[in-house]
């Protein structure tokens, strides 16, 4: 049985989009879950759009979803350059384009701009396509060589036919079948001497030994122009894998201009890895037990492409939150504080204890900037309304407010031990007392030392953190406060 090989081909063209990250994840799971070989290859024959740093963006991106690949420019495998423009130099691929020319499959074309420009065009994805009018295939071999030694630009065309259909078969939509007229002569070299994508992957495909082929389905239609590059070669079609389109929660494709289309803008807006890697799992692809949480090693056990649907990806935000908050929950505590102290940070700069702080907010929050609201308190009392003091279900009003903060004050006053322990004994020795309800008592401090309507932790916990001075000091202003508004 051939060991599968595949591969993730991205161009380095600036941060990793959520699209791009599940090929290479889908590529990297069908072949791990097979004990094969995932390789990378950087695809660079664009040279207009390349992005400085964009490569080792891409390295990053793989090391940190740990998709650790077998092959690829730093781990060479013996099928190498492994980065196109390297291979480029090498002429690799005019080698193979002047085979094709050779067969009758490919042929010279030397029009230029203000040609083209005359042709007639198609709209197709929101993009003008510019169908070539086999033009330059009737020059004779002659004319040809006197082009090319009077240096005029040129660029390599396939040479599809025009009647008659081609199949291909893909292994989630099935045979497709598409009339040749349908098929341009889409060029294989360009003026600058560099493949295109299609054919640079098509012959680095097979050379490298890749038996399977995870791409987007935007690329279905061009499979039969690739289908027709390896039988001219006469070499083996690998398996294609088209993944379906990822769309917006409105329906339309997810665009870069997205403000969460790119792995990095999902890291900056405090997810983790593992739950996004999680999630792009899910994009298309679907358990047979309906599971929504997996790590990575559970993946490569239960992924079977065949599960891959073909309507499209919708990518839910609520259902990501909700997964990264559960990645969170389950996060021992020593990385968890990695990524909530510095959040914390930004909000609270008051010496107290941030480690308490952080631990009580590590299941009330989806991502992490939600911590700064929750605790931005600790570090200076907001503007609050006298309002909140009045709870119905606490049964509380403003003037039992007043008495409790009024009371309690000279309590804590000549308390020494701020401890939650001793906190709590006080208080609830004084609730006791008093006779009156727990809400009753614990509702005027609670709003008087956070003021706030919600707070992840209870008024012992919150006194603690803020120490004696600063909790006298917003009782105080609670009182002042409520004895303004009843006079």
């Amino acid at each position: 049985m051939t060991k599968i090989r595949t591969r993730f081909a991205p161009s380095p063209t600036g941060r990793m989009h959520v699209g791009n990250l599940r090929t290479a994840l889908y590529a990297y799971l069908i072949a791990k879950h097979e004990g094969g070989d995932f390789l990378l290859r950087i695809e660079d024959t664009d040279q207009e759009r390349f992005y400085e740093g964009a490569i080792e963006i891409i390295y990053n991106t793989l090391k940190k979803t740990g998709l650790v690949h077998d092959e690829g420019p730093d781990k060479d495998g013996g099928v190498g350059p492994y980065v196109q423009s390297e291979r480029q130099a090498q002429g690799i691929y005019l080698e193979y384009a002047k085979q094709l020319i050779e067969k009758g499959e490919a042929y010279y074309c030397f029009c230029d701009k203000e040609r083209l420009a005359t042709l007639s065009s198609k709209v197709e994805d929101g993009k003008e396509i510019v169908t070539y009018d086999k033009h330059c295939l009737s020059l004779s071999k002659e004319e040809v060589e006197e082009n090319l030694k009077k240096g005029i630009p040129y660029v390599i065309r396939q040479n599809n036919p025009t009647t008659g259909t081609t199949t291909f078969s893909d292994e989630i939509y099935g045979d497709i079948t598409v009339d040749n007229s349908e098929l341009d002569d889409m060029i294989l070299i360009k003026s600058d001497g560099f493949p295109t994508y299609n054919f640079a992957n098509v012959v680095d495909d097979h050379l490298m030994g890749i038996t399977h082929v995870v791409r987007g389905n935007e690329y279905l239609s061009s499979s039969p122009k690739y289908n027709r590059l390896y039988e001219a070669f006469g070499w083996e079609i690998p398996t294609y894998i088209h993944c379906p389109l990822i769309t917006d929660e409105t329906h339309k494709k997810l665009s870069k201009r997205s403000g969460h289309s790119s792995y990095e803008d999902l890291l900056e807006q405090g997810f983790v890895s593992e739950a996004i890697v999680n999630f792009v799992a899910l994009l298309g692809w679907s358990p047979e037990d309906n599971r929504e949480i997996f790590s990575l090693e559970e993946l490569v056990k239960e992924f079977d492409y065949r599960r891959i649907g073909k309507s499209p990806a919708v990518f839910d935000i609520p259902k990501l939150k909700w997964l990264n908050s559960e990645y969170i929950k389950a996060m021992d505590n020593e990385k968890y504080y990695e990524f909530a102290l510095p959040v914390i940070n930004e909000v609270i700069t008051r010496d107290c204890d941030k480690k308490a702080i952080a631990d009580m907010v590590k299941t009330r929050i989806e991502v992490f900037p939600d911590i700064k609201e929750q605790v931005d308190f600790f570090e200076k009392l907001p503007e609050y309304s006298v309002e909140m003091y009045t709870h119905k279900k606490m049964k509380t009003t403003s003037e039992s407010s007043l008495e409790v903060l009024s009371e309690t004050l000279p309590i804590l006053e000549e308390l020494s031990d701020y401890s939650v322990e001793s906190l709590h004994d006080t208080i609830m020795k004084y609730i006791e007392e008093k006779g009156i309800k727990n809400g009753q008592g614990l509702w005027p401090l609670r709003t008087a030392v956070s003021g706030k309507q919600n707070t992840p932790c209870g008024a012992f916990e919150m006194m603690n953190i803020l120490g004696k001075e600063e909790t006298l000091s917003r009782i105080k202003k609670g009182i002042e406060l409520l004895s303004k508004e009843i006079g």
